[in-house]
């Protein structure tokens, strides 16, 4: 018997891959999964640490002497309103590959609705030689929301592209070579934005943000004509009727959304049959579970030796 509780988890993604990877991750401590049939009924008032994504609403009551919840992702939003949250310390997940990832998708839908991938698709499907000319990046301005390590990483690689880059987050960021703004200088922050990318964590200030109000304030006069739209953060913090319609009335010229108020996204949804919009299903940064258990595993020993804990929220802050 280990000397040390096991590690509860509770996280509703791949299962499979889950199980997979907890046959030898807490190789230590071992683990109570909850997907498993074999360890619902289990007793968790043994364990000090849990791993959650979207876990069962009873879970702070049945497991009562936790010390740290774990995320098992970069949001925190899933945890934060539960009944009984005990006050203890919450860690999201922060990995290279997931950041990685992410700036990955961030940069190529950018580079899409900069080259008109959306026309030349519909060219190649009619057979037509169709040449676009489109603006170069350094034309181009992309406002990024959400300055932590995701939006910073993805401000470097669009800068590596060549664009032209502002930040924005609700306290001002210090980013060499960017113009940041704060929550007090929204509107000329959108008035200089070309293509909006949104990595806004939810908050209930957050929740509903990018709505028609604001995307009426982004830049009309750019390179590309009309603004674009581009959402990887949380799909509860954009009202979808108001994308349909700044698309269909072209206040927005576009947009790519890899996140949505309801998921999956209903198949009877207007945003699937949109022109030049892109649709993916939250799979633009999967967080990776041999990532995410290497992660727990290293911040739990550095709880057990006394030294302080990475990527603790703000509880008040909400991220």
């Amino acid at each position: 018997m280990s000397a040390h509780p096991p590690v509860l988890v509770d996280i509703k993604f791949n299962p499979e891959g889950v199980a997979r990877v907890l046959k030898t991750a807490f190789a230590d401590r071992g683990s109570i999964n909850l997907a498993d049939p074999a360890d619902r009924a289990r007793d968790l008032s043994v364990a000090e640490y849990a791993l959650l994504w979207k876990p069962d609403a009873d879970l702070f009551k049945r497991a009562p002497n936790l010390k740290v919840i774990f995320s098992g992702g970069a949001g925190v939003d899933h945890i934060i309103g539960m009944d009984g949250l005990p006050e203890i310390p919450i860690v999201r997940f922060v990995d290279r590959s997931l950041t990685t990832r992410m700036s990955e998708w961030v940069v190529m839908q950018c580079l899409m609705h900069l080259r008109g991938q959306y026309a030349h698709d519909i060219s190649q499907r009619r057979r037509e030689w169709a040449k676009l000319i489109a603006p170069e990046a350094a034309e181009v301005t992309v406002g990024v929301m959400g300055l932590g390590v995701l939006g910073q990483d993805a401000v470097a690689k669009l800068k590596v592209m060549g664009f032209n880059v502002v930040g924005w987050s609700r306290t001002r960021k210090q980013i060499d070579g960017v113009e940041t703004f704060d929550a007090r200088e929204l509107d000329g922050f959108l008035a200089r934005t070309d293509i909006l990318v949104g990595l806004l964590p939810l908050t209930p200030d957050t929740t509903g943000f990018y709505d028609g109000g604001l995307f009426k304030k982004l830049r009309r006069d750019g390179a590309l004509g009309r603004p674009i739209f581009i959402n990887a953060g949380r799909g509860r913090s954009q009202v979808e009727a108001d994308i349909v319609s700044a698309i269909r009335s072209g206040i927005l010229g576009g947009a790519s959304l890899d996140v949505f108020e309801v998921e999956p996204l209903a198949s009877d949804s207007p945003l699937w049959e949109l022109e030049n919009v892109f649709i993916t299903p939250h799979d633009a940064a999967v967080s990776e579970e041999t990532a995410l258990f290497r992660h727990v595993e290293t911040q739990i020993a550095r709880f057990e030796r006394g030294e302080p804990l990475q990527f603790v929220i703000d509880r008040a802050a909400g991220y």
